[in-house]
């Protein structure tokens, strides 16, 4: 079935791993402490430090102890949705304020263009919140991109290594499966997008492969 949709991973194929953990993480610990006390009132704010209470099974953590917890959560990168959501507000006044630019390849750019105009839908599907997701090609240092994409998905479409999570993402954008191709670093979740009934590219930028997928060095070495 000819592709109609792409569907795109963040970190490690349109972006630098080391943006996220050189330049957007360090940004959140060094930030996310005041910035939790001074919103923690706020009903949406207030709900995700709840979360965190009900995630860690510390239902009585006071506010200092949430922040140690997720500033625990960032140093072991897990993928917790208040800790993501939380982030994403962060990094939104680093954005807004210019201290952040989202990095996106070159090449990434050059193809994500070219396919809008091509009449391709473009996706993004990341573990970093939808918020954060906006930000980076939003405020990105090639301008803003955010008008090329058709929509974007987290995890609470369900972990990226799990089958049913892009079988909800391809009901969610109305096409077959097949008819949608998900880009990515990660093998395991190029399984589980295959399992699904997607079609998959590797990502290896710094070469290798990535087994039982197709696999390209550079955007500009797609051939859809």
């Amino acid at each position: 079935m000819p592709v109609k949709a792409i569907l795109t991973d963040i970190e490690g194929t349109t972006s630098a791993v080391s943006f996220v953990f050189d330049v957007l993480f360090p940004y959140a610990v060094e930030h996310l402490p005041a910035f939790v006390l001074e919103h923690a009132h706020e009903p949406q704010v207030a709900q995700l430090l709840d979360a965190v209470r009900e995630d860690s099974a510390e239902p009585e953590a006071d506010t200092i102890r949430v922040i140690e917890i997720l500033l625990q959560w960032i140093a072991d990168d897990r993928k917790a949705t208040p800790l993501k959501a939380l982030q994403g507000m962060i990094w939104q006044q680093g954005y807004a304020n210019g201290q952040l630019k989202g990095h996106v390849y070159p090449d990434a750019v050059e193809a994500l263009k070219r396919w809008k105009q091509q009449g391709y839908a473009l996706y993004v599907y990341s573990s970093g919140s939808i918020q954060a997701q906006k930000l980076i090609f939003g405020c990105s240092e090639a301008g803003d991109l955010s008008p090329l994409f058709s929509g974007y998905f987290d995890t609470t479409s369900g972990p990226k290594r799990e089958v049913g999570s892009y079988q909800r993402i391809a009901e969610a954008i109305g096409l077959p499966a097949e008819a949608i191709v998900f880009l990515s670093d990660v093998v395991e979740e190029l399984d589980a997008a295959q399992q699904a009934g997607m079609q998959t590219i590797g990502l290896v930028r710094k070469g290798g492969e990535l087994a039982g997928h197709e696999c390209v060095a550079s955007f500009a070495l797609i051939n859809l």
